[in-house]
């Protein structure tokens, strides 16, 4: 970024001001790193051609601190998180608009190397980012920088995604080790050393989702357990679907480093948030299908059977421990863990 506009090697208000700064920002940064046909006419929109069908759309804000953790940066969440929330509705994503908040002072290369890993996840997602906007506030009244992110994509044929569709018998699946991305944020973020190499599970599951999809397309429903963990998706599916949810607490994948800093924490890896692993409900004939096809997937090797819907009017999600007893698993009580998408 060698350029007159850059020579202080921050973020200034002018970069934010619609001037020259501004389109120089964009051009030599934005453009140049997520470049395609759709981006580069530098429109104040972008327009894409759609087959005919349904179409999924989907936004999301990112705030993540800090920045920068074991396994990714906030621009890799902000594009996968999207991706991926597309991608449970049964589609497959195309596009992404991305708008950036940035903070008076963020230095150039941070900026520069948030913009680089978005464009990477991009590319390993097979989306392009086609339209955005950047704003900057004054130094002290933002934290470095926000991203929003919204998807585009197109519904399969034939698929039809609820987490009203679970019935009495259906099974639960996880296609991974849960608490990954939460424990990797919040070590990097309190300075705390685990011993052990935990990263974030941050990645794009449109692949994984569609694998799953292609080998059973009869696939009730699917979820990316993000803010409030494996728990508070189990509790929205049991609502929606009016069943109660019974799961087990030796089948759930969760890596000795991830339970012992929970337990150093205080944390329940049930409640902490994920952002490469999706929660698919099939019918009980499909589940070892379902099973295969996630374990032969790349993002998907570590997958489990956890469970089972019942019929349950009281809508409870209830685990059976590894002791033999059972205890309530209920919606998060406040904020576990804060920032942490």
């Amino acid at each position: 970024m060698k350029h007159a506009t850059f020579e202080k090697g921050v973020v200034e208000m002018g970069h934010g001001a619609g001037g020259r700064d501004m389109a120089d920002l964009i051009r030599h940064l934005f453009v140049t790193a997520f470049d395609n046909p759709d981006l580069t006419g530098e429109e104040d929109q972008a327009i894409l051609s759609f087959p005919a069908g349904r179409m999924a759309i989907s936004t999301d804000a990112f705030v993540v601190s800090p920045m920068f953790f074991p396994g990714g940066d906030i621009g890799a969440l902000a594009v996968n998180g999207t991706v991926n929330d597309v991608a449970m509705g049964g589609a497959d994503p195309v596009a992404l608009s991305a708008s950036f908040i940035l903070e008076e002072g963020l230095p150039l290369a941070d900026l520069a190397r948030v913009v680089g890993s978005m464009a990477q996840a991009a590319r390993t997602a097979g989306v392009h980012i086609v339209t955005g906007d950047t704003k900057v506030v004054e130094r002290g009244k933002g934290d470095g920088i926000f991203i929003t992110t919204t998807g585009f994509g197109q519904v399969r044929e034939g698929v039809s995604l609820s987490a009203r569709n679970g019935r009495p018998g259906d099974v639960v699946l996880v296609s991974g080790t849960l608490g990954d991305h939460g424990v990797a944020v919040m070590g990097r973020r309190e300075g705390f050393d685990f011993d052990t190499n935990i990263v974030s599970d941050c990645a794009a599951l449109n692949g994984l989702a569609g694998a799953l999809l292609d080998a059973v397309p009869q696939t009730r429903l699917m979820r990316d357990p993000t803010r409030g963990g494996l728990a508070a998706v189990l509790n929205e599916i049991a609502e929606a679907s009016r069943v109660g949810i019974a799961i087990r607490e030796d089948a759930l994948p969760i890596r000795p480093g991830v339970a012992g800093a929970c337990e150093i924490l205080g944390l329940d890896p049930l409640y902490v948030a994920n952002e490469g692993k999706l929660v698919a409900v099939v019918p009980p004939e499909q589940a070892e299908i379902a099973l295969a096809a996630l374990r032969a997937h790349p993002l998907g090797r570590e997958a489990a059977i956890i469970g089972e819907l019942r019929a349950d009017p009281d809508h409870f999600v209830e685990m059976e421990t590894a002791f033999g007893g059972r205890r309530m698993v209920d919606w998060i009580a406040g904020e576990q863990l804060p920032r942490i998408c």
